[in-house]
């Protein structure tokens, strides 16, 4: 789970947004999550929702919200009444403050001790953090109370961020920023400082002066009162000529290991064998005789089939082999477009230190600046949902000791050196396990029938599974019985298959939408067919063409994960398999075709 607060309340489960509703609800999660575990009282929660004037009620519906939020959130964290209030205990989960406070704390060392490099890089990364004005969607009680102290921090974040940027040579590239800052924020001498500094080192020495009058005659209008010490001083070195030039020696990149991967799954369960292939295939041993270990292994299947959580499974279980570091990124956006591998890399270089004075301006400078980097570490890359080869090919890095785990829809085997892992539907033993993890072995295990019942009404699939086993966690009252009776009819299975930001359906159509017209056409003629597999020649005979270009358009869809290669049948003609769950809908989307 994570939360955010540096912007509107947020909280998110993967890309998913936890769905909060009203602006009570947003205030009381900030609330406790600003608290750092601590006991919130119930009269500071009211003064945070209510002000001065809370209702009679107060204590009901304070109750009430947290409640909700309990409903919401599920067991990923935990709110607990503990007098006079509550406190929230946030387990594993990333809460933005908390690791913009982190990222602030170590930059401001590294300013301290020098590492100008590593300190802006750090402090940009803490400022990368914030999404507009902290708290924005709470009531204008709790913003009166925390933001004038987290607008000090960011200022306070951005002049050292600053500072380390000037130490690197970089007064050329701020003097724009600075002077949009200063007219922001025209009372914060050490910004003043800032840009004075840049323009004299740009030889710019009437306009630092004329920065320094303006100063003067604002603090006098506004305030009452002269520069302080730190402008005065900078002030009197510009008309002497001996304020110190910027650094001059090249930037060194420090070598840290980054740790970018999400948190592991505590509930991952069944794929043993495909988990000990691929942790096998990247752990670097020495090869059996007979085979050749590949650098690059692609996880691919179906949408909603486990690859991430088993990519993820297998990294963090692979870490002790990378003591270089370990790079993740998810190339689908939320809204399913693919992430440019510029932008990409950017992160990347700045995950490994690399200043923004070294960072090309061109995706050709940032590909090869990454693989000298990463040529001699030991590093590996994670590539979550990778939409296409061409993405992924300047994401690759080139060193003999990286290793890099790629999932995505399409095989991707024609990638040179390429190793695949393909997912197809958990075993009906390994569906239960899954389902155990979920609700409970209790669970299961007094209700089996209907435990084996729901494993085979998501046909296996763990994204399914998934969806039921968090909607009975958060419905303890309800009977397993009970869930599987209400996705027996297959016209309402689909949305019955979604809880919060899971869902079968969604996952489904990015796959679908991403298809051309014509292989979009041919699935829901497949799927309105009466039997589950068909041929080429019986598909060629549906849509009226040729086996060869029948077949062509199977095999787009069978490399979409959409449909299965089943079998060879006796006459050498291959034999192709709808999923149940994608049969119901691509069924849904031709009713729609049909109806418009």
């Amino acid at each position: 789970m994570e939360f955010r607060v540096l912007g509107p309340v947020e909280a998110r489960r993967g890309d998913a947004r936890v769905p909060l509703a009203g602006t009570k609800i947003h205030t009381m999660l900030a609330a406790l999550l600003l608290a750092r575990g601590q006991v919130v009282s119930n009269e500071r929660l009211s003064r945070s929702l209510w002000g001065w004037e809370p209702p009679a009620t107060m204590n009901a519906q304070i109750y009430t919200y947290v409640s909700r939020l309990r409903k919401q959130l599920g067991d990923t964290v935990a709110i607990s009444r503990r007098q006079p209030g509550y406190a929230l205990d946030p387990r594993d989960s990333w809460i933005d403050a908390v690791e913009y406070e982190r990222l602030d704390r170590l930059g401001r060392q590294a300013l301290a001790a020098r590492q100008y490099a590593r300190a802006g890089t750090l402090l940009h990364s803490a400022l990368e953090l914030w999404h507009g004005v902290p708290l924005s969607n709470t009531t204008a009680f709790l913003a009166e109370s925390e933001v004038p102290q987290w607008e000090e921090a960011w200022a306070a974040t951005l002049e050292s961020r600053i500072e380390a940027d000037l130490a690197l040579g970089l007064q050329q590239e701020l003097i724009p920023e600075l002077t949009r800052l200063v007219a922001a924020h025209p009372l914060r001498e050490r910004l003043r400082v800032q840009l004075m500094t840049a323009l004299f080192r740009c030889s710019r020495q009437a306009d630092a002066l004329a920065v320094y009058r303006d100063c003067v005659q604002v603090l006098r209008d506004e305030l009452g009162v002269e520069p302080g010490p730190e402008l005065r001083e900078v002030h009197h070195r510009i008309l002497a000529g001996s304020l110190p030039e910027a650094p001059t020696a090249p930037v060194e990149l420090i070598r840290t290991a980054p740790a970018m991967l999400p948190a592991d799954s505590t509930d991952f369960t069944g794929r043993q064998a495909q988990l000990a292939e691929l942790v096998d295939e990247l752990a670097g041993l020495p090869a059996p005789h007979d085979r050749i270990r590949h650098h690059l292994v692609v996880v691919t299947g179906m949408p909603g089939i486990g690859k991430s959580a088993l990519a993820l499974r297998a990294a963090h279980l692979l870490r002790g082999h990378f003591p270089d570091g370990q790079l993740y990124t998810d190339l689908t956006r939320p809204d399913g477009t693919a992430k440019d591998p510029a932008e990409v890399l950017q992160v990347f270089l700045r995950a490994l230190d690399v200043p923004p004075a070294a960072m090309p301006p061109t995706l050709d400078g940032r590909v090869q600046l990454y693989r000298r980097v990463v040529n001699d570490r030991r590093v590996l890359v994670v590539l979550d949902n990778a939409v296409d080869e061409a993405q992924l090919r300047s994401l690759l890095p080139s060193g003999a000791n990286c290793r890099t785990i790629i999932t995505g829809r399409t095989p991707l085997n024609s990638l040179e050196g390429v190793g695949l892992v393909r997912l197809g539907p958990l075993t009906d033993a390994e569906g239960l396990a899954l389902l155990a993890a979920l609700v409970g072995p209790d669970r299961v295990a007094a209700e089996p029938e209907a435990a084996a019942a729901l494993v085979e009404l998501c046909e296996r699939l763990p994204l399914a599974l998934r969806i039921c086993g968090a909607r009975l966690a958060s419905r303890p009252q309800w009977p397993l019985a009970l869930l599987s009776t209400r996705l027996q009819p297959e016209q309402h299975r689909l949305d019955e298959l979604r809880h919060g930001g899971l869902d079968v359906r969604a996952r489904l159509r990015s796959s679908y939408t991403a298809l051309r017209p014509t292989a979009r056409a041919t699935l829901r003629q497949l799927a309105l067919l009466g039997q589950p597999r068909c041929t080429a020649a019986q598909a060629a005979l549906l849509l009226h063409t040729d086996e060869r270009r029948s077949e062509e358009v199977l095999e787009e869809l069978v490399d979409a994960r959409l449909l299965d290669l089943d079998s060879i049948r006796d006459d050498h003609r291959f034999s192709y398999r709808l999923h149940p769950l994608v049969r119901l809908f691509v069924r849904e989307q031709a009713a729609e075709v049909l109806a418009a």
